[in-house]
């Protein structure tokens, strides 16, 4: 029985024996190979949790700033109380808010942009709380390098400013824009009834006329005057570069709307993942002229293209595991050779055609098996010391890996690890590996005993 057992299980002991580190070519090229899975897997792991990080940080910096559902009618509301308290109603719903928003140029000391404008009712409550969370913070003149004692940079206005502003930061770095300067909203509205007013101004047919056309179209056309009372900071670059909230009546007056119209109603709820649902509840109690739009189908064309990085990166990083598995079976194929004289001979002694095989398949495995762990090791530490190392090649080399501006988000490069993640990438690079090593393995079990013992 114990030699039975010995037989049974020599093809690991053969396998590690033929792995053992000699001063001979074919050892250089295990460790190549070894070296080649862990370069594959240590870049598909950093790779795949870099993109992963950077769509879940995405999905912060919009469901921490943004509505999770929006309402409109694909025009002007004429009438927003009546849905806004059915809506408000609703178990779940955490605020609710009518906004109207567009585009508006903005001036400031003769510098103009053309930021979105979003006019909203003033939270209050948790939601106001939630809005100043999102306040930008400046370091405290007395003790400027504790992080921990930032001051915020204003706060979000209230019931009854109308005249207030909340601007994104990226803004007030463009136009270096400070907490109680003032800025001017100018408003693209009635177009047609400007041409018009141009139109009574050339043809009017006396002076007094055309000073009272002057006068009419000033009024159409000034500007309102608002004082920054606060500059936030979502995580999102492109938001806080493009958004100025101001009172939801100022905005009112500068599209030229009644008090009782709006663009849409905005709605948190106490889930953004199950804004599905809510989405269903709040369809049954409108009418059908309304649409709700989730924050997932608002911002699917982000999402998308993210996605279809992250799948192009992955099927470009298989494509680099596959050509480092064909070192492990140039290794084996090498040791194949080799050993034709041993395979012969355990052959001759009755070993079987998959007890032969296997020997090669194991030595291969284990290639992989070490190849793994050692990308595995070097991925983690690649992604734990991420920053720095992004640091040092900006500095060294003049390259912003991950640019606030060209991504879209700030905080640094983001990276999270999923199970999942991990579990495809070593399942494929072990596959990978053992599909290398497996036509060897049946070259060295189709060897016959006879051929083989002569070195044939």
């Amino acid at each position: 029985m114990a030699s039975q057992s010995q037989v049974m299980f020599f093809s690991p002991f053969l396998a590690a024996r033929y792995l053992k580190p000699k001063r001979t070519f074919v050892s250089i090229i295990t460790v190549i190979s070894i070296l080649g899975v862990a370069l594959g897997v240590w870049a598909m792991i950093v790779v795949i949790a870099v993109f992963t990080g950077y769509g879940e940080r995405i999905k912060e910096s919009i469901l921490g700033f943004e509505p999770h559902l929006v309402v409109d009618s694909g025009a002007i509301i004429e009438d927003w109380l009546e849905p806004y308290e059915k809506i408000e109603a609703l178990d779940g719903v955490v605020s609710v808010t009518p906004y109207v928003m567009g585009q508006v140029i903005m001036d400031y000391n003769g510098m103009r942009s053309a930021p979105r404008m979003r006019g909203i009712i003033p939270p209050e409550g948790a939601e106001l709380e939630r809005m100043r969370s999102k306040i930008a913070k400046q370091p405290d003149p007395r003790d400027p390098n504790n992080p921990e004692k930032a001051l915020p940079r204003g706060d979000f206005f209230g019931e009854n400013d109308f005249y207030s502003a909340v601007i994104g930061d990226g803004i007030a770095e463009g136009q270096n824009i400070q907490i109680g300067d003032k800025i001017l909203l100018h408003s693209p509205r009635n177009v047609e009834a400007i041409m018009q007013m141009v139109g009574r101004i050339e043809q009017a047919k006396n002076e007094e006329e055309q000073k009272e056309a002057i006068e009419t179209f000033r009024e159409m056309t000034a500007p309102q005057e608002l004082t920054v009372t606060g500059i936030f900071d979502s995580g999102s670059w492109e938001l806080d570069s493009s958004i100025v909230f101001v009172h939801l009546e100022t905005a009112q007056v500068l599209y030229g709307f009644d008090m009782e119209e709006c663009h849409g109603i905005a709605v948190r709820t106490d889930d953004a993942f199950k804004a599905n649902r809510y989405q269903e509840a709040i369809h049954k109690i409108l009418p059908e002229k309304f649409r709700v739009l989730t924050w997932g189908q608002m911002n699917k064309t982000v999402f998308d293209a993210v996605a279809a990085e992250r799948q192009a990166m992955y099927l470009i990083l298989l494509i680099i595991m596959i050509v480092s598995s064909f070192g492990i079976m140039s290794t084996t194929i090498t040791v194949t050779v080799q050993k034709q004289t041993e395979i012969g001979l355990l052959k001759a002694l009755g070993s079987r055609e998959g007890q032969v095989a296997w020997v090669f398949l194991l030595q291969g495995m284990i290639v992989g098996l070490v190849g793994v762990a050692v990308g595995m090791a070097a991925a983690e530490l690649t992604l734990y010391f991420r920053n720095d190392i992004s640091s040092w090649v900006g500095r060294t080399f003049g390259v912003d890996i991950f640019s606030a501006e060209i991504y879209g988000v700030e905080g640094g490069l983001p990276a999270v690890q999923t199970f999942r993640d991990l579990a495809v990438t070593v399942a494929s690079a072990l596959t990978c590996c053992t599909l290398a090593a497996l036509i060897p393995a049946l070259i060295a079990a189709s060897f016959q005993p006879a051929k083989a013992l002569r070195g044939q």
